[in-house]
């Protein structure tokens, strides 16, 4: 299956393509990538950018006066800008920033150009592309004083972990491009393995940067696949998962292509299969995602309706085309019990491997021992500890239901007799101890697993 995925950032306008950019373009498709945003940075770029974009439909553009030529930017291009982004295809405003590095255009300059940039974005209700290289300080103070009303990505990133926690503190969204390939990328690596799902985009910023194995060519838009491998492989997920989110999230912030509004029931990551049978829970946790978002690796789990059991088992399809399948979803599958039963059996006969993930309530729920009804049907539970004791319990995950702490160290208890294979896990959020819920996990016998703040799935 090929994989669709979206280049943020390029510069398809640019000499370098002259030669061959239909071919590109051509190769670009073939290799899935689903839509360009051709990024302008001088008067001529973004004019071609803009003929680029009405010729080709998968090609969008953005307009704006890079860093190196801020110098550039009187009332006459000002104007002409102001009037480009007006265009039907017009997408954001960039790439506009700073750049430190080379200053072919005076530092304050640079800033006076970007402070007017990002007014004209406002004006226009765009996102922006950032460039910012050697310029941290002044990038995040001028995004704080200018930018509060305004999306945007930094693009090409390639500052340190507490820059993207700043720029993503102020809702901006992290794009990584070829640097993340190259050998001593550490640091660069150490960030794209630990930005949150909801704001990870990629790019190629072609002709530049090429990724590896295809550095000391020029860079264009097909390359894009090289950085998503390597990203996926950082942080744990298929390629297939990386495509699908880093597009979701280039959609919502470009406004680009169509997004999925009805919520899935059956839903793939990695090399398993996960069941979104209901949406409610006994919970209301502070760091539950569904509080901020109704999607999960780039998956809409928003249900109309909760699915009865045939249509699950019909999502499913072949229970064994997966190494497991989850009851997970952003709900609390036990809440649904008759139905995970009869899918679990179906699955069981059918050769398929099933687990649970649970908040541990289901026998408060019921007013009963369920997990004897689960024996022989269910190969693995998972478990929210989420805190070492109840008044942290109650605290962090607000539970509808009384004494419901003390109900899921029961049910894990009782969960060990039956259940072939039982886990715990907490999310790794201030407040909470992990060594005393490791050793709470050691008192009954199962295995702890931590979880990250943001990353779920």
């Amino acid at each position: 299956m090929k994989v669709e995925l979206i280049d943020t950032h390029c510069h398809l306008d640019m000499e370098a393509f002259d030669s061959d950019r239909s071919a590109v373009l051509d190769r670009a498709e073939e290799a899935g990538i689903n839509y360009i945003i051709n990024a302008g940075s001088d008067r001529e770029s973004n004019i071609k950018g803009l003929e680029l974009s009405g010729k080709h439909p998968h090609v969008f553009s953005a307009s704006g006066i890079h860093p190196h030529e801020a110098k550039t930017l009187d009332d006459s291009l000002f104007n002409e800008l102001r009037n480009w982004l007006k265009k039907p295809k017009v997408v954001a405003v960039g790439e506009i920033g700073l750049d430190y590095h080379y200053l072919h255009s005076p530092k304050g300059v640079q800033i006076e150009t970007f402070r007017k940039q990002i007014a004209l974005a406002k004006e226009a209700g765009l996102p922006i592309i950032i460039h910012s290289r050697e310029a941290k300080s002044d990038t995040i103070r001028l995004l704080r004083e200018e930018a509060a009303d305004v999306a945007g990505v930094l693009h090409c990133f390639s500052g340190d972990l507490e820059m993207a926690k700043e720029a993503m503190g102020l809702g901006f969204y992290i794009s990584f491009a070829g640097p993340v390939t190259f050998k001593n990328a550490k640091t660069l690596r150490e960030v794209a393995s630990f930005v949150p799902d909801d704001f990870i985009l990629i790019e190629t910023d072609a002709p530049y940067l090429s990724p590896m194995p295809m550095r000391g060519k020029r860079n264009e838009p097909s390359f894009l696949k090289y950085t998503a491998e390597m990203i996926a492989g950082l942080r744990g997920i298929s390629v297939s998962d990386l495509a699908r989110i880093t597009t979701l999230n280039a959609m919502r912030l470009f406004k680009i292509g169509k997004i999925a509004v009805h919520g899935e029931i059956a839903y793939k990551i990695r090399d398993s299969l996960y069941l979104n049978i209901t949406n409610r829970c006994t919970n209301k946790c502070g760091f539950c995602v569904k509080s901020r978002t109704s999607y999960i690796k780039g998956h809409n789990l928003r249900l109309e309706k909760e699915p009865t059991a045939l249509q699950v088992i019909k999502a499913i399809g072949n229970p064994g085309a997966y190494k497991e399948i989850v009851f997970c979803g952003i709900g609390e599958p036990t809440l649904r019990l008759d139905v995970v039963k009869k899918v679990s059996a179906w699955i069981k006969q059918k050769g398929g491997s099933v687990r649970i993930n649970t908040n541990g309530q289901g026998n408060l729920i019921h007013g009963k021992n369920i997990l004897f009804e689960l024996q022989g049907i269910v190969d693995s539970i998972s478990v929210s500890l989420d805190a070492e004791d109840e008044k942290k319990y109650d605290k962090i995950c607000r539970p509808s239901i009384k004494g419901a702490f003390k109900g899921v160290i029961s049910f894990i208890k009782e969960a060990v007799k039956v259940i072939p294979e039982v886990k715990v896990t907490v999310v790794d959020i201030p407040g909470i101890d992990i060594n005393k819920c490791r050793k709470l996990a050691e008192e009954l016998g199962v295995e702890l697993r931590v979880r990250e703040f943001d990353m779920v799935g």
